[in-house]
């Protein structure tokens, strides 16, 4: 009798195995139906897309394809031309780049404290007011929603042209980009030192600066360092809305058209040895905060 109940029981447990592989094969195979759906229904999507977006431009994607590099073509023909000219160029537009560099790091600056704060206070559980988590989340969904261009526009048209409402304008975006990201860094810090100041009777800024910004501190450099790339490329950008730097007076010299592609070229290797400088500079002091390298 104890060998037939042994018998049942790993029959019992075989047949339990069975069961287990075939839902799990059948969740996969609904899985990989459900993936397959959503990509035809995503291309769908993008040929109906473009179709109509080519059907509102008169039918000129297609038309117009073979001349899509007539343009770095001819300027690259005529920076090499004139490649004489081209240090004098770069020297002439450097404070146009020292401008838009200015702009990008006073918006990260600004932003990334002002996220921090909002990230605290939109973290449950270090929260001072929790019912209000909910809003402070929001307007940081709110500040991430809003594109940088549509601020700036915006702004353009209340404090006329310059680098101060793009400067405004990046600031805005940067607070809801970082304020997410430092809010869930928040959550995955450890709670106990807080709570440990909070047992003694600390008041709440004083259990944020001393238990959680040391705990922080590394993984939100990193972000605010990446975030201020990002922000170089921005602020760029908005120079051809009129919001000054370097981007501004690339779009001058591209409106002139030949004649002045020698100064665009010089706009375009100063913005990008900017770019490659920023990358490798920050990458190397995120990798040295958050991994000590």
């Amino acid at each position: 009798m104890a060998e037939t109940t042994s018998d049942i029981h790993r029959s019992e447990g075989v047949r339990g195995l069975v069961a287990i592989r075939e839902d799990y094969l059948a969740q996969t195979r609904r899985k990989r139906v459900y993936s397959t759906v959503l990509i035809a229904l995503f291309v769908a999507m993008m040929a109906a897309g473009f179709d109509l977006a080519d059907g509102r431009n008169a039918g000129g994607f297609w038309s117009g394809l073979h001349r899509v590099f007539d343009f770095p073509t001819e300027l690259l023909a005529e920076a090499w031309e004139k490649r004489a000219a081209l240090p004098g160029n770069m020297v002439t537009y450097f404070p146009a780049l020292v401008e838009t560099i200015n702009i990008a790091a006073v918006s990260t600056l600004v932003g990334a404290m002002l996220a921090g704060l909002i990230s605290l206070l939109a973290t449950p559980g270090l929260a001072p007011w929790p019912q209000a988590v909910p809003v402070f989340r929001r307007l940081l969904d709110l500040c991430r929603a809003m594109p940088e261009i549509v601020i700036a526009l915006m702004l353009i048209f209340v404090l006329g042209g310059g680098p101060v409402p793009a400067m405004i304008a990046i600031c805005f975006h940067t607070v809801g980009a970082l304020g997410k990201l430092f809010s869930e860094v928040n959550e995955n810090a450890d709670p106990k030192p807080v709570e440990g100041l909070l047992s003694t009777g600390a008041r709440w800024g004083q259990r944020m600066g001393l238990a959680m910004l040391p705990q922080v501190a590394p993984n939100w450099l990193s972000y605010a360092l990446l975030r201020f790339e990002i922000n170089v490329r921005a602020s760029a950008i908005l120079g051809f809305v009129g919001a000054g730097g370097i981007g501004y007076e690339l779009k001058i010299a591209i409106g002139w058209g030949q004649g002045r592609y020698d100064a665009a070229a010089a706009v375009f290797l100063l913005l990008f040895l900017t770019i490659v400088v920023i990358d490798q500079g920050s990458s190397a002091l995120r990798n040295r905060l958050v991994k000590g390298e």
